[in-house]
């Protein structure tokens, strides 16, 4: 007889354990929170990018949409080893091993996204993000080369098709509210007054950026005054219902994914607007420019690496920067590389043909300081080295007591141009601990039959950071993992 699975929550995480459980013989009902226009959690807002380990374009080639796309001739992806993808992680780490997850993470995410391209979810060269023409070529940058179609909205479309091909039911505007257990098992679910009997529940509604009292009590700071970049949905619940069963609480409660975010956008990244323009309020692009906060000070060094590397780090600093903002300052020859979410039509700037006009326009930073400190960083430009986006290019800032390590170009053409940013959350990183197929342990590292977890509810995946691209990918791994390991779960 076919075990009856739940799958809490609808983003690719839940996807990915709907489709691997299907495909394993289980019927599956998904419960959705929030009503069909919001559902798909946080990959909605995601530009639908995935990291993974590829040792050639040979990899990439079955999992591209178009494979005729004329650009292919003249375009240089690269590899990606499990070995640079590991070094990537470790950058983050702290000091820490690789951990378990991390590991498995790196190790299955070829093969996940092969996964996914079977089932009909397919994938697009980053040639406008992750690409700059250099002699005639296309040259792919910092290991993170294919998003899905129509970003983090089409995902959740390929896969919401793939799941309900397979007989997949969803259900929306249905909150679970609770956990049914008996003798120590979780046996189904409480969706207010209902009660739904399952054989499995995969847990996969995210982590609780979306909680301003969760931040606050479980990751104290700033994080209360973040802007939330994702989804109103995710406050919380599926870590709540698991401590409530005895589950054990893992990895790195406080931390969290952030980024540079419009300082005026609107709440949860413009609700109001289609889901594919919710992340353009994104600011990303530091590394062409420089970033000041209110005392007119630059606070990180913006060429410390690609911002694959540095964005999630940089948007937890700017929150902790005075008054929780910044400005991002460019001139008029980066103008034609930065992203698209800089002329987005809400996007807010000002602009200015001299510095001095510009720093007047600075509203809340010290206008004289700001000067100065720009004339401080035009001076120690180092001209001897050619701009290279395309590589960590060395060209550097000599002199400063916090220097600019790549693109450092002096600014100096009008017209110039500054965007306010604060810190946005996206996900947080604590989770719960899980098995290799994914079932939800309790202290003592038992499984607690009958649950699973999937996504941001699995802790141990990151920790004072992550290179862009992975959160997906850990998503695809771990709720693949979890289908399976629901759909043979014991009964």
């Amino acid at each position: 007889m076919s075990k009856q699975v739940i799958v809490v929550g609808s983003g690719n995480a839940a996807m990915s354990a709907g489709i691997a459980a299907l495909e394993a013989g289980a019927q599956v009902l998904m419960l959705e929170k929030a009503d069909e226009a919001l559902a798909g959690g946080n990959t909605k807002y995601t530009a639908g990018a995935m990291r993974f380990a590829y040792d050639g374009a040979d990899d990439l080639m079955p999992l591209l949409k178009d494979p005729e796309d004329p650009r292919l001739a003249v375009t240089d992806f690269g590899g990606y080893t499990q070995a640079k993808f590991s070094e990537d992680l470790l950058m983050f780490n702290g000091g820490r091993p690789l951990s378990p997850e991390q590991e498995r993470l790196i190790g299955e995410s070829l093969s996940a996204m092969q996964w996914l391209g079977g089932h009909g979810v397919k994938f697009e060269p980053i040639y406008s993000r992750q690409s700059f023409e250099k002699d005639g070529r296309h040259v792919f940058w910092g290991g993170l080369t294919l998003a899905a179609e129509n970003e983090g909205v089409g995902l959740f479309e390929m896969e919401l098709g793939a799941f309900t091909r397979l007989g997949g039911i969803i259900r929306y505007n249905a909150a679970v509210t609770g956990l049914l257990t008996e003798d120590g098992s979780v046996t189904g679910v409480r969706v207010g007054d209902e009660e739904i009997a399952a054989d499995a529940v995969i847990l996969a509604c995210g982590g609780f950026e979306a909680s301003t009292d969760l931040r606050r009590a479980w990751m104290g700071g700033d994080w209360d005054k973040a802007k939330v970049r994702g989804t109103p949905m995710n406050t919380g619940d599926g870590l709540v219902m698991g401590a409530q069963v005895g589950a054990q609480t893992y990895g790195l409660i406080d931390g969290c994914h952030a980024t540079p975010m419009d300082l005026h956008m609107a709440d949860y990244g413009g609700l109001g607007l289609p889901a594919s323009e919710r992340k353009n309020y994104r600011k990303i692009c530091y590394f062409l420019g420089v970033m000041l906060n209110a005392s007119g000070d630059r606070f990180v060094d913006e060429g410390a690496n690609f911002r694959n590397y540095t964005y999630a780090q940089f948007g937890k600093a700017v929150l902790e920067q005075p008054g929780h903002f910044a400005w991002q300052i460019f001139d008029a020859k980066v103008d034609d590389l930065l992203y698209a979410e800089y002329r987005f039509h809400d996007a807010h700037f000002v602009e200015a043909d001299t510095l001095d006009e510009l720093c007047e326009k600075l509203d809340g930073t010290d206008p004289q300081a700001a000067r100065s400190t720009l004339d401080a960083y035009n001076a120690a430009v180092n001209d001897a080295v050619p701009f290279d986006p395309t590589s960590l290019d060395g060209k550097n800032t000599q002199g400063l007591p916090l220097p600019k390590s790549n693109w450092a170009q002096r600014l100096d053409t009008p017209p110039f141009k500054a965007y306010p940013v604060t810190g946005g959350i996206t996900f947080t990183y604590g989770g719960l601990k899980v098995s290799e197929t994914g079932a939800v342990l309790d202290k003592s590292d038992a499984p607690i039959l009958g649950l699973y977890a999937a996504g941001e509810m699995v802790g141990g995946v990151f920790f004072e950071g992550y290179p862009g691209g992975s959160g997906l990918t850990s998503g695809t791994v771990f709720g693949r993992n979890a289908g399976r390991g629901a759909a043979r779960s014991p009964v």
